[in-house]
């Protein structure tokens, strides 16, 4: 079964965008902001930005999920 997708809007940039991502991965995404102590429109800007610089043709909603399951498994990895 597939899980619904949960529309936020953030402030990145200095403009106003909506983000849709499965509530798993925005869980996931505020704890990671949390132990970095950011928030989370500033770790989806930071994302927004690495996600700039390689290609315009990933969505940003793809970035936080990659970035997301990134931060995963290297936490899995460190012993």
């Amino acid at each position: 079964m597939t899980q619904a997708r949960n529309k936020r809007s953030l402030t990145i940039a200095r403009h106003r965008t909506s983000v849709s991502l499965e509530e798993p991965f925005w869980t996931a995404l505020a704890d990671i902001a949390k132990a970095q102590g950011k928030s989370i429109a500033s770790l989806v800007s930071e994302i927004d930005k690495g996600r700039s610089e390689r290609t315009d043709e990933e969505s940003l909603s793809a970035a936080i999920r990659l970035y997301v399951l990134e931060r995963l498994q290297a936490k899995r990895e460190v012993p």
